[in-house]
């Protein structure tokens, strides 16, 4: 795999070797002790699968404090613009954000530390995203930021009219009223 370290630290892009052949393709997903040895120690504790129509736009969730959760996110199925904020305000980069394109076509990864919001929005006709975390859910914890917070200014690459949000993404707090890191 080639470990590509992002504008931010401790947010990785993971690019996989696939071997392509008649029949199809093979490609390791995950291999603990290489990605130790580029990222660092993470116990993933649980694997998360959700499928969404275009359109969707999930997030941008946290859990707060020590119930954060550092997250290994892929595309199994479809495309989608994958975001992560950071919350951390000992961080030179605190309140900055990165994107990146993950499909099933570049089966690129997506490593997101603790101290992080998350959200992604799908931009096929449906997508299947898949995910490794290193906490459980707590749902006293849950958070969320406005996907259009002005200060934040993220370009997602849908018209708000296509845009499919649920209730709880709709009333997200803004970046000035939410809780950081460390």
């Amino acid at each position: 795999m080639n470990y590509i370290q992002t504008e931010i630290e401790g947010v990785w892009l993971i690019e996989p070797k696939v071997f392509l052949d008649e029949r199809g393709y093979f490609m390791e997903s995950f291999k603990k002790e290489e990605f130790e040895a580029n990222i660092g120690p993470v116990n993933f504790v649980q694997d998360n699968e959700s499928k969404s129509a275009f359109g969707v736009l999930r997030g941008l969730h946290y859990q707060q404090g020590e119930h954060s959760q550092a997250k290994l996110v892929r595309v199994i199925q479809g495309e989608v613009l994958d975001v992560a904020v950071d919350l951390r305000q000992s961080s030179p980069t605190f309140g900055k954000y990165v994107s990146v394109l993950l499909s099933e076509a570049n089966k690129r990864q997506f490593f997101i530390p603790r101290g992080f919001a998350h959200g992604f929005a799908v931009l096929s006709e449906e997508a299947i995203f898949t995910y490794k975390v290193d906490n459980v859910y707590a749902p006293q914890a849950e958070a969320s930021i406005l996907y259009c917070d002005r200060t934040l200014g993220i370009e997602w690459p849908l018209a708000e009219s296509q845009m499919l949000l649920s209730a709880k993404d709709k009333q997200g707090s803004t970046f000035e009223n939410a809780v950081y890191f460390k």
